[in-house]
């Protein structure tokens, strides 16, 4: 549904997105990933024809977000991190408004405006519509945003941070519709929220100092990270080195380290890669006749691999500022 091949764009000489490249298939959510500053937003103005690349090229639906920009509107919904109302208008004149300047025959205006305001609990419990949009809150702000990019029924969504200024429940509810939305339709989120990004995204791109850095399913992502396999045991019946030694004595077992939980004991167990001790770590425990009370398998998050190749991505950078500042050796210089 979208290609972007070596996309790359210049602010003066600020190199805001370098040379990226990637695909989002069709019916898919895809979580768009990366620091302040990492070129994400701009990418997204680019896809959805707000300004253009320096090179490189995009297509949406298989038009050219260059050459044939109005084809690609007709058919994305973007809504940006800041949604811009006209504030003297009240809700249902600006979507109607809206309405009107996507195209959508006057007979169906109000038929849109009524499903897209339903889809985005603008409607109920309070009806909202009449409300000028300078007296609505953040949340209620989203809200106007999203149902203005439903209006036209696009085939694609491209939302940057959907989830500023809602409350839990509203997140939750947010979560929800678009996890819906993915269904029928192509929908690019951008969004700081990782733990949100991995409960309804089935593919994730990252990009960091303007670079593609990864991308893959948040469960490829995770296993890039994973080194040694990591349970934490609580358990009692003996003193603690005692209950370490029977925990070394199992295979796979590489390093035990202890620490104290009120009268528990803490056993903190390393092992191999992808190994799962937990089985075999109860039953030595059990076997002792010590008592078991805590049990579990560490598993990274998307948090930790974010965290961990943006880092990488931001040593390298720094490595590379520092060797084009460094002046050259003397000998080529006088060259």
């Amino acid at each position: 549904m979208i290609k972007v091949r070596n996309l790359t764009k210049w602010y003066g000489r600020t190199l805001a997105v370098d040379d990226i490249s990637f695909d989002v298939s069709e019916h898919t959510v895809v979580g768009f990933l990366g620091p302040n500053g990492a070129g994400k937003s701009t990418t997204l103005r680019i896809l959805t024809c707000y300004q253009p690349a320096t090179s490189g090229w995009a297509t949406v639906d298989g038009f050219d977000v260059f050459g044939q920009s109005l084809k690609v509107r007709e058919i994305v919904g973007y809504m940006p991190e800041n949604v811009p109302l006209y504030p003297e208008m009240r809700v249902r004149e600006y979507l109607q408004f809206r309405a009107a300047l996507r195209g959508i025959p006057k007979k169906r205006r109000s038929a849109a405006v009524d499903r897209a305001c339903e889809q985005c609990w603008l409607s109920t419990p309070e009806d909202m519509t009449a409300r000028r949009c300078d007296q609505l809150s953040r949340g209620y702000r989203q809200r106007v945003g999203l149902a203005d990019c439903l209006l036209h029924e696009p085939k694609v969504l491209v939302l940057d941070e959907p989830t500023i200024g809602l409350d839990p429940t509203q997140v939750r509810a947010m979560r929800d519709l678009i996890r819906q939305l993915g269904q029928d339709r192509t929908v690019l989120l951008s969004s700081h929220i990782l733990a949100e990004v991995e409960q309804i995204c089935g593919q994730i791109v990252i990009i960091s100092g303007g670079k593609l850095v990864a991308t893959g399913t948040p469960a490829e992502l995770r296993k890039r990270i994973t080194g040694a396999s990591r349970i934490l045991v609580e358990a009692k019946g003996a003193e603690p080195e005692e209950m370490a030694a029977v925990i070394r004595g199992v295979e796979g077992v590489s390093r035990v380290d202890l620490s104290r939980a009120g009268n528990w004991t803490r056993l903190a167990v390393a092992g191999a890669a992808d190994a799962d001790l937990r089985a075999d770590v109860a039953a030595a425990l059990s076997e002792k006749g010590y008592r078991l009370r805590y049990l579990s398998l560490e598993i990274p998050t998307l948090e930790d691999f974010f965290v961990h190749i943006t880092y990488e991505q931001s040593v390298r950078d720094g490595r590379a500022a520092a060797a084009a500042a460094a002046p050259a050796p003397a000998g080529e210089a006088a060259m």
